[in-house]
């Protein structure tokens, strides 16, 4: 092979990791072609995300810098917010174009762009913000302009898909910098519950296009995929195709093609329907015989989302974070540990297994080191390259990870895990009423909680407390890791600033 190899990165929203056979033998979802694609490459099975939730995850993939050094500490961004990867910052996209690859997104983008504006209105910079009220951003956006400071400024040639998660306003597809459709109607529900499985099938109130079915967004991202494969294949440079895909967030719709074909609900059927685009994916590299030329890494943003409504699926045996406390949103590893597979014919060991404990984070110094490109103390923070491990060798290669859920942190060494909040970290806690209930609080009263992963990987046992010296040490560690704007070496590096860091006063 006389170029680099092509990558194709599909990442999926909101899948958990014991939705997969290849990962959790007792899922009541047969995964087949995402099993095929891991018998034949390598399963990560201590990965984890940068977050637990979707936007931050997605500004730690791209950028191989920890999420909460943004401006992002809470939460995820509107679908009509400002950028959140800063004007300059390298990324995936930037790096392999700079390599002479062809890049591509298809699918959620959800990292803000720049609509033009009118009547005075000012773009959000979170939820939070008072102009991320929808009814005043359809007045104040101009659907009919350009959009700046998109996938497009962020290392991507081509970009198609929507702004944000499919439940999420203003429902729109986007080409490139233009809208394809302006909104003409509106859809959804006001003040919408994600915590309600009642919802399961809903979104946001807000502007829709006239074509607008969200049934039918997912089916054409993956057919646009299909299509940029085709376009791309046997061209001299080499190609990047970034594919955040929409599924299996909420709205759960699946395509009739999959409905019943789970026997656990629309969820596992949806789980289903991407199961099966893994399966047209490799078939279609097989096809174009550029497989052995390509790297396929499948991954998900973050746990399973509640919506899918948990106890339902307990009752049929099904468990989308497997034998994992939590899911999205927490700090406990259902909320971040996710699968991840990555296959690259004749250079990773087909069937082959890593339990050293990796961050979607690494993608970013992994692939620099891959393509030969050197960056700078100003990039990848946060990003150890994991080659080492996709050759065999089962050596660590970093020393700890900071996990963190919708606005709380934890760090983890080794077989040790240090929450630095009460309870679950997540959206439940934010959200629920009752100071006392086990999300905000822990029955040894502890403010912190402190676990051994190695016995007790179901996050059980609090031993906040009992382990002062051990305690000691991973809070140090992450004073530094804060202090330092960095975890790898390396000359120190501004955070974002904050008022506050949610749940870690002492940091300052």
């Amino acid at each position: 092979m006389s170029k680099n190899p092509n990558i194709i990165l599909m990442f999926v929203d909101d899948l958990g990791i014991g939705d997969l056979t290849c990962f959790n033998p007792d899922s009541k979802i047969h995964t087949q072609h995402i099993d095929h694609l891991a018998s034949q490459g390598m399963c990560f099975d201590d990965c984890h995300a940068s977050s637990a939730l979707c936007t931050p995850s997605r500004y730690g993939l791209l950028t191989g810098r920890y999420n909460w050094r943004s401006r992002i500490k809470i939460g995820v961004l509107p679908g009509h917010a400002y950028p959140l990867i800063e004007e300059g910052r390298e990324t995936l996209g930037t790096m392999l174009q700079k390599q002479g690859y062809k890049t591509a997104c298809v699918g959620k983008w959800h990292l803000g762009m720049n609509w033009t504006t009118k009547n005075g209105y000012n773009l959000p910079s979170i939820y939070e913000d008072p102009n991320s009220d929808i009814e005043k951003a359809a007045k104040g956006i101009d659907f009919d302009a350009p959009i700046h400071d998109g996938p497009l400024t962020r290392g991507f040639d081509y970009f198609y898909g929507m702004p944000a998660s499919l439940d999420q306003p203003p429902f729109v597809k986007i080409e490139n910098d233009r809208i394809l459709k302006k909104p003409d109607h509106w859809i959804g529900k006001k003040n919408l519950s994600r915590q309600n499985s009642d919802d399961i099938d809903q979104v946001e109130y807000g502007p829709a296009a006239p074509d607008f079915d969200p049934k039918k967004i997912v089916p054409e991202m993956d057919n646009k995929v299909l299509e940029l494969v085709e376009q791309y294949a046997g061209q001299d440079e080499p190609f990047f195709i970034y594919y955040p895909t929409l599924a299996v967030h909420q709205p759960i719709l699946p395509d009739d093609e999959f409905k019943d074909k789970s026997g656990i609900g629309p969820y596992g059927d949806l789980v289903l329907q991407v199961d099966n685009f893994v399966g047209r994916l490799t078939k279609l590299l097989e096809e174009k015989k550029i497989a052995e030329d390509t790297i396929v890494i499948f991954a998900s943003d973050n746990g399973c989302s509640a919506v899918v409504d948990y106890p339902a699926l307990a009752k049929l045996g099904h468990n989308p974070s497997y034998i994992y406390r939590g899911k999205k949103g927490d700090i406990w590893d259902g909320g971040h540990r996710i699968p991840f597979v990555i296959r690259w014919p004749g250079h990773i060991e087909a069937g082959s297994r890593c339990d050293q404990m990796i961050c979607l984070t690494d993608m970013f110094a992994t692939i620099a080191e891959l393509v030969g490109f050197e960056y700078g103390d100003d990039a990848g923070e946060d990003s150890f390259s994991i080659q080492s491990l996709l050759k065999g060798d089962d050596q660590p290669v970093r020393d700890y990870v900071m996990h963190h859920s919708v606005c709380f942190y934890s760090l983890r060494k080794g077989e040790w895990k240090l929450e630095f909040c009460p309870g679950s970290g997540g959206m439940a806690a934010i959200f629920s009423k009752d100071p006392n209930n086990e999300f905000n609080s822990n029955p040894e009263g502890t403010p912190y909680q402190l676990y051994n992963m190695k016995e007790d990987v179901r996050e059980q046992h609090n031993l906040y407390g009992q382990k002062p010296e051990i305690e000691k040490e991973l809070r140090d560690i992450a004073i530094q890791c804060f202090n330092d704007g960095r975890s790898t070496p390396g000359s120190k590096q501004e955070n974002h600033p904050a008022k506050w860091w949610p749940g870690i006063e002492w940091i300052h």
